[in-house]
Formats: structure tokens, sequence, C-alpha cells
């Protein structure tokens, strides 16, 4: 039996409790919070005087902070990039209506709200420069991915769980910050992102538990293999206007880890939470090849943290095209 028809039978065996995984990790359309209950409602008589606070809340945000809100805010927007890509993945198939389909989509119209919220924050806080950001998300959307995962529903799944739980660090830690400054509407607008993020990466780490049970070597293989190869963020190939794919994603991770927003302990973190959740150090059933990627993925940890330790953020702060200074 080959590796392509294990990971198909895999994920139809998953499949056939989708109805039970879209409940348990989704919430329902009509219920869950909307961008609309977080604004200001233009028709309302106090708009003018809901619209000055969220803008005097704004201007205690510090230019670092901001550019990081924007650049995930750009992220999130990145939307029909992610769609497309796990569409595309072994098990997935975009003309049936139900199972694999449905929960991208589902996933796709809960992530969906995200980046409309902070997208209309931003542009109601007068800070932001906002067809400099305008572009960076075309430019982001039309320059794709660069994930490593190709088809690959384990590698695709390796990922998402990684990815989901980063995202929710770096909403959390925003939503922290700016409460400090007194901005409680942008805190709260973070703080259910994230809450959203992860019930999202609950998901997607309770599917790889499932691969393992079911096929333990292989999933470990695409593990250590994601890991070799490093997680690379959505916004890899984030740019301004005028520049090249990816030229702008150095500085917008040095504002994120000046501002402890995002950091490398943080990728140090996931990992070892990751290797936690999966329960890494007691799997069995492995093959040899299988044994030697779980001995490189438990010693990784400790590695990437002498690394990181001779690492050093730069000082100087980038003026971002996205704000309005």
């Amino acid at each position: 039996m080959n590796i392509i028809k294990n990971r198909i039978e895999v994920m139809r065996t998953l499949e056939q409790s989708m109805s039970e995984y879209l409940a348990k990790f989704l919430k329902p359309i009509d219920t869950i919070w909307q961008p609309d209950d977080f604004l200001p409602n233009p028709a309302s008589d106090n708009f003018h005087e809901q619209l000055r606070d969220l803008q005097e809340a704004a201007k205690g945000i510090d230019n670092d902070l901001m550019a990081v809100v924007v650049g995930d805010t750009i992220t999130e927007e990145a939307l029909p990039t992610y769609e497309a890509w796990l569409m595309d993945i072994e098990g997935v198939h975009q003309e049936e209506r139900q199972g694999w389909t449905q929960w991208v989509r589902a996933w796709t119209a809960e992530e969906n709200r995200h980046g409309d919220l902070l997208n209309k924050y931003l542009y109601l806080s007068g800070r932001i420069n906002m067809r400099e950001m305008e572009v960076s998300t075309q430019h982001l959307i039309a320059d794709g991915v660069d994930i490593h995962t190709a088809k690959d529903p384990y590698r695709s799944f390796v990922y998402t769980s990684f990815q989901e739980t980063a995202t929710n660090i770096s909403h959390r830690r925003v939503a922290q910050h700016v409460k400090k400054s007194g901005n409680a509407l942008l805190a709260k607008m973070c703080a259910f992102i994230a809450a959203d993020e992860s019930r999202h990466a609950n998901a997607y780490q309770f599917f790889v538990n499932k691969i393992f049970e079911m096929d333990p070597s292989e999933m470990m293989l695409a593990f250590e293999d994601m890991m070799r190869k490093k997680i690379t963020m959505p916004a890899h190939f984030i740019r301004e206007s005028g520049g090249k794919a990816g030229d702008l994603f150095e500085k917008f991770s040095d504002a994120a880890q000046r501002t402890m927003v995002y950091t490398t302990q943080d990728y140090i973190d996931i990992l070892k939470g990751l290797l936690k959740e999966w329960d890494i150090s007691s799997i069995n059933g492995l093959n040899d090849k299988a044994e030697r990627a779980r001995d490189y993925l438990m010693t990784l940890p400790d590695r990437l943290t002498r690394i990181s330790q001779r690492m050093r953020t730069p000082d100087q702060v980038h003026q971002f095209k996205w704000l309005s200074y």
C-alpha cells in the first residue's frame, strides 16, 4: 500500500466524523460574534463620539506595535491563498459540499471575520495609510505562500497546528499590550480573535492526534520534515509598495520581537507544546526511519534554544509605509 493511498484512506476515515468536528471546533454562524458587534455604528446618534474615543485610544499604540497589528491584519486578509491551498491537499474534493470541503469552507468563513474586523478598526483609527496596507495585502495574496507542504494533508495539518497557535499568541499579546495603554476596545477585539485561533489550533492538533493513531510512522516523518524545513509564517512574502516579495518580513518580525508579541522563544515553546500534545515520546509502532525522526524532534527544542541565545534583535525601528506618522 503506497503512501498516497494511506493518506487518502486516513482522510476518508476522519471525514466520517466531520459533522462532530464541525460542532466541536466551530461556532454557529447565526450566533458567533461579527465585526459589527465591536465597531462604532454609523447609524447611531453617538457615532462621532465613539469614533473620537476610538481614535484617541489608538494614539496610545506605539509605532512598532501598530505595525504588528497591520501585519497581522494583512496576514488575516490573505485568506483566499490559504483556502486555495487547503482545498488542493490530498483527500479534499472541491466539488463536494460535505466532509473536508465543508470544513475548509467553514473554517475560512470564521477566519474571514478577523481581517474584516481589524481592517475596519485600522481604517477608523486614522493612523494608517490604508492604500499602502491594501497594496501589501494584494501583493501577499498574489505572491502566495511558501509553506513546504505540497498536497500532503499530514504536513498541512502540522503547519496549521503550529500556525494557528502562533496567531493565537500574537493576537493575545496585542490584546495584553493595548489594554495596558487603556485601549479596551482593541484589546477586546484581539482577545476574541485569539479565542477563535485557539479553537482552530485545537482542531488541527486533534486531527494530527487522530492521524498518529492510524498512521504513526508517516505522521512522524511528516512532522520531522516540516520542522527541518522550519515553519514559515504566512506573511513570509510580505512587502511594501515598490518592494520585492519577502523584503519586509524581517523588519516585521523584528517589530514583533521588540514588542514581545511573537518571539523566537514562542516558536520554540509552540514546538514543545506540540511534542507534549501529540505525546511524541510515547508513540508506539514506529518503523526505524520514524524512530530516527522522533529522536530528531525530541532534541530540536534544545538545539533551537542554543541558536536563539546567539541571536540579537535589531534596535533600529523601520519606518513602515503603512503608518501615518
